[in-house]
């Protein structure tokens, strides 16, 4: 089996050279050839278009930054994967992406006889690399189940959730929900804060509570408490994106979000700070501002946390 990978990014890239690893053969496509190079030097074959991609393999999967890229990478006429592969061919859209987004792509692949899955991913950059990763997908389960190998070389915890779109809104509820978590827990940690107590103190004590014990406090240590955004484990703006289909996801579906919405306003005005290029909770820096708090601890003493030592 041939395997098609088209973008290369910080996801992307490690996914591409698991399915190396995992012997498959690899052909790979990006906007620039140069993301491709560790690849090609193991391997795989480049391809200038998703079209060459589809021409090449038999199944295909996309890592992209959202739906106008997803849409313009299997649909356009003239270089899209739609005008290069066979009937019976397979696509798994890795790409964080909107259900609506989805199942139209999945309708106009189906008249040509292609079968798109949404397959969202939650890990990060380094559950990409190491291959600890939770993949979710939607569609056809026959499809997914002859496939499936394919999606088991790049995470361990593979899930078939439901019919095409499923898999795109367990990501965005999981998504939005870990956002708004953040933006409420910073909000009461400041409080705390203000009211006298030290960070790391405030922060060891609460890791302990009921909730504390399930280490959603944990990701306090990685970025906030450190008070460094850059560089990115997860750019702001693609972030806001997720957010924002999660949002429209409600919409579409009459359902009211206040508390996402709230997320998403605070999003926004981060972005109009110019913070795009820098991690997605630097967000929360909107909180400390308004709190009236500075917060930055040392590495060393974070970890002594984690670690137990203190």
């Amino acid at each position: 089996m041939k395997v098609g990978f088209i973008g290369l990014g910080l996801m992307g890239g490690h996914f591409a050279t698991n399915l190396i690893k995992a012997q498959f053969k690899v052909v790979v496509c990006d906007m620039r050839r140069e993301a491709a190079e560790s690849q090609l030097a193991a391997g795989a074959e480049w391809a200038d278009t998703p079209k060459a991609v589809a021409e090449a393999a038999d199944v295909i999967l996309t890592s992209l930054p959202g739906p106008p890229e997803v849409e313009a990478v299997a649909l356009d006429p003239e270089t899209g994967i739609a005008a290069g592969m066979k009937p019976g061919g397979v696509v798994f859209d890795l790409s964080t992406n909107a259900p609506t987004s989805v199942r139209k792509v999945h309708a106009a692949l189906a008249e040509k006889g292609i079968s798109f899955l949404d397959a969202p991913v939650s890990g990060g950059p380094k559950g990409a690399a190491s291959g600890k990763l939770a993949i979710w997908v939607g569609g056809e389960k026959a499809t997914f189940d002859a496939h499936r190998r394919v999606l088991d070389a790049l995470g361990d915890q593979v899930a078939y959730i439901g019919e095409v779109g499923a898999g795109s809104t367990a990501k965005l509820v999981h998504n939005s929900v870990g956002y708004a978590v953040q933006v409420a827990l910073v909000e009461a940690f400041t409080a705390g804060v203000k009211a006298g107590v030290e960070p790391l103190a405030l922060w060891s004590a609460i890791r302990q509570g009921a909730r504390g014990r399930q280490r959603t406090f944990d990701s306090l240590g990685e970025q906030f408490l450190l008070n460094t955004y850059d560089p990115p484990s997860f750019a702001l703006k693609l972030a806001h994106k997720d957010v924002s289909l999660a949002c429209q996801m409600g919409r579409d579906n009459a359902v009211p979000m206040r508390l996402i919405n709230l997320v998403l306003e605070e999003m926004t005005e981060a972005r109009n700070r110019g913070w795009d290029a820098l991690d997605s909770r630097a967000v929360l820096q909107l909180q400390t501002e308004r709190a009236g708090v500075h917060i930055e601890e040392s590495r060393e003493g974070v970890q002594a946390i984690l670690d137990g030592k203190r």
